[in-house]
């Protein structure tokens, strides 16, 4: 049987949206066909139970963090020739990607690295640069999310690695993530049964632009005085943007939920009418949104979305259809838009029936897990 080694970082029950796509790709890959060599992360005990419930021999890393040195490289090559393996797979193809030349001699016949966002942010600089050259020499394919991040990539990794780029992007369990996820449960525990409500699912960083939906709580409220914008997540961002809504005078209209369990996402997303996340590209083009998965989760639970012009987030979007993008910095061009949905229920319907028909078309699990499976045994 033809086997793939994933080699990466990023891997439950570490959280994040890349571990979420590597560990999504890898379950829908067939039964036997896959060995995972990733680092370790915090409790050990935590690590282990969720190794042995994969349906894939998971072998960690003794580090937290691997990078390519000689060590780790001659691991990867061990386990390659131990499990039989011969197709190599890199979860994030920076750094480690940069081992695919070991890797081959020691008989993988495949490689193939997934980039993401921090790949297009690696590519605008001088050193980092090279070393994506170098990686898309070493690999057979790479892997892009969207058009934003192909093009950047492939002007780093030169003409002939830039034409073997592949576009795969992360799904949607639609499944999962449908108009009766159970939103009315959770507005009616939040006390929001009868308030027009306008939420964001993610994590707090000033890149996901809460605090922009935050400054436009004004002049949403002004036209839709009940509406209440729901954030939802956690992260280091939290004690800014409770400061902010109590300077715009909107904290009674701000609900801060926290990390919420992730089997309680999808019915966060359904407790919305609208779905908002106005990101934006900071530090000169450094952070940057590679996709937003975020927006295609609210698709299928059927919301409209409004979202930020960061990187690849207009990619997630069917401007006009199933939602808008709008610039991340402008607070008045997000609560136009919101306020337009709020006041039309007949449009947030269309928009919302639109988004779940793309996801359901082009953005399911099982279509791009075939897709993945095509390109480790080509």
């Amino acid at each position: 049987m033809h086997k793939t080694l994933i080699v990466t970082n990023d891997f439950p029950p570490r959280p994040g949206g890349i571990q979420a796509f590597v560990h999504n790709m890898a379950v829908r890959q067939p039964a036997g066909s896959i060995v995972v060599y990733a680092s370790t992360w915090r409790d050990g005990s935590e690590v282990r139970r969720f190794d042995a419930e994969q349906p894939f021999p998971v072998i960690r890393d003794r580090t937290k963090m691997m990078v390519p040195t000689p060590r780790v490289t001659r691991r990867a090559a061990e386990i390659l020739r131990a499990e039989g393996c011969d197709s190599v797979w890199f979860g994030a193809a920076a750094p480690l990607g940069l081992m695919a030349p070991a890797l081959r001699r020691a008989g993988a016949g495949r490689l193939l690295g997934m980039t993401h966002g921090h790949e297009a942010a690696w590519a605008q600089l001088p050193g980092s640069r090279q070393l994506l050259h170098r990686i898309g020499a070493g690999t057979d394919t790479l892997t892009y999310l969207g058009e934003y991040t192909r093009s950047r990539i492939a002007a780093a990794v030169g003409p002939a690695a830039a034409k073997r780029m592949v576009q795969l992007p992360p799904g949607v369990d639609e499944q999962t993530f449908r108009p009766d996820s159970g939103g009315a449960q959770i507005r009616a525990r939040l006390g929001l049964s009868d308030r027009p409500v306008v939420v964001c699912v993610s994590r707090l960083v000033p890149r996901k632009g809460q605090d922009t939906l935050i400054a436009a709580m004004p002049q949403i409220l002004a036209s839709v005085p009940d509406a209440v914008l729901l954030i939802v997540g956690g992260g280091p961002y939290l004690a800014d943007l409770r400061k902010l809504a109590e300077a715009k005078g909107v904290s009674g209209s701000v609900r801060f939920t926290g990390a919420v369990p992730w089997e309680e996402l999808p019915a966060h997303y359904g407790a919305g009418d609208v779905f908002a996340m106005p990101c934006r590209t900071r530090r000169g083009g450094l952070d940057v949104e590679g996709l937003g998965i975020v927006y295609l989760e609210a698709s299928a639970t059927g919301l409209p979305v409004v979202a930020g012009d960061s990187g690849g987030a207009p990619d997630a979007v069917l401007e006009g259809e199933t939602g808008y993008v709008v610039s991340g910095r402008s607070a008045a061009a997000a609560a136009e838009r919101i306020t337009r949905l709020l006041h039309d229920e007949e449009l947030r319907r269309r928009m919302g029936e639109a988004g779940r028909r793309w996801v359901e078309r082009s953005w399911r699990w099982d279509l791009l897990a075939g897709r993945l499976t095509s390109l480790l045994a080509a």
